[in-house]
């Protein structure tokens, strides 16, 4: 029983922990633009982070070792510092798309503006890092940003004409937009589905947790589980603005734009639950990323780290994550749009990926870390087109957004 209540606990923290600033606004404004036409990518992009927690989650398991530890062993120093440099400033660019996404939720709740509210959002976050044990902090915000599900609520109280819905996913550039600016938004799309930072968390958390192989089939469970079933939470999110926002040609610039169809669906106790939701999203994408800039550089450079470790006995972590957040005030603090933000972090992920993704690869086929527990046929057969794939949109990113001016 225990186990089971473990497997159910650890599937509705991975749905409610699947979609973060990034989902939010990026899959409103791929529905408000192109209506259910780029659903496909999610799917795409679900399967893909499938497919990398579950390598990284092993790899951890069977080394008892994360991600950056094993990335600096297996490919030497300065292949390493190539990876960690691009990893950690996108994983940086998050944390500050995290932090205003907080401020700005709070500030729909509050009217008070946002500029406001981002010093107590980062000085929040430390406070749960430094004070809060692992375990809970991950189910706590997980369970609660499990609440995003009233989009998918709102979506069938709005009533839409499920067959022209349905007719949407079929992929095809509308008549107004570019075919440029169509793929994009499915490469921002892919993005935001495979953040770097959310297996650097799931990495270092089963370090963390002191994974053991016998852990690994509850793991696959929540992972198998649980990211299809945020995959279909980012699906009611697209749809919701496909429904209400693509009639009325507005396409989504603002936090506020992202839970209108909800206010308009489930009126004012939907848009409390939605508010809550985002706050609790936010929030735990905050912590991960902002735990996932200090897993990686302390990692990387030999320091002690963890959660487990009191502040004193990991003070290089703590003192990076405390720097990070710092940086990421000041980003915040000159003004920039948290939105404009969060929709370039997720088209530089995309750009990223392949600096993470094909060192897990290499060490998950790696007998010396791995031992008999190394990838199978069929996983690499999946995990070799998903390669090719993530080497695609990180090319194609830059010079797609040159030509459509960042999907303008």
């Amino acid at each position: 029983m225990k186990r089971l209540l473990g497997v159910a606990l650890g599937i509705l923290t991975a749905i409610g922990g699947f979609v973060d600033i990034g989902d939010l606004v990026t899959n409103a404004v791929v529905g408000s633009r192109f209506g259910l036409s780029l659903i496909w990518v999610v799917a795409v992009g679900v399967v893909g982070i499938c497919v990398f927690a579950n390598m990284s989650g092993r790899v951890a398991a069977a080394s008892g070792r994360a991600t950056f530890e094993v990335i600096r062993e297996r490919l030497g120093p300065r292949a390493g510092l190539a990876n960690l440099s691009a990893s950690f400033l996108i994983n940086l660019m998050t944390v500050t798309a995290e932090i205003g996404g907080i401020a700005l939720a709070l500030q729909l709740a509050s009217s008070v503006n946002y500029l406001l509210w981002i010093p107590l959002a980062a000085v929040a976050v430390w406070l749960v890092i430094w004070r809060v044990k692992f375990s809970i902090m991950e189910n706590v915000t997980g369970l609660l940003g499990l609440t995003l599900i009233v989009f998918a609520v709102a979506l069938f109280l709005l009533k839409p004409d499920w067959g022209n819905l349905a007719s949407q996913a079929i992929p095809a550039v509308p008549a107004e937009e570019t075919g440029a600016t169509y793929w994009y938004f499915a490469i921002a799309l892919f993005g935001a589905a495979m953040t770097p930072y959310e297996v650097f968390f799931f990495s270092s958390g089963a370090v963390e947790e002191g994974w053991k192989i016998k852990d690994l089939i509850q793991s696959r469970i929540n992972v198998l589980v649980g990211f299809p079933l945020g995959g279909l939470l980012s699906v009611a999110i697209a749809g919701c603005a496909a429904v209400v926002l693509l009639p009325a040609g507005i396409s989504v610039t603002s936090l506020s734009q992202v839970i209108l169809p909800v206010a308009e669906g489930a009126g004012k106790l939907g848009l409390a639950v939605v508010l809550l939701g985002i706050v609790a999203a936010t929030f735990g994408a905050a912590l991960e990323t902002t735990l996932s800039s200090g897993y990686t550089l302390a990692q990387f450079f030999g320091w002690s780290w963890g959660k487990f470790r009191a502040p004193a006995q990991a003070a290089r972590f703590h003192l990076a994550m405390i720097i990070c957040l710092l940086v990421g005030l000041g980003v915040l603090a000159t003004g920039v749009d948290p939105v404009l933000v969060t929709e370039y972090s997720v088209v530089f992920s995309a750009v990223a990926l392949p600096l993470t993704y094909l060192p897990i690869l290499i060490v998950a086929n790696d007998p010396q870390y791995m031992g008999r527990h190394v990838n199978g046929r069929g996983v690499n057969v999946v995990a070799m087109i998903y390669l090719v794939v993530i080497l695609v949109a990180s090319l194609a990113a830059i010079p797609l957004m040159i030509v459509t001016g960042a999907g303008a």
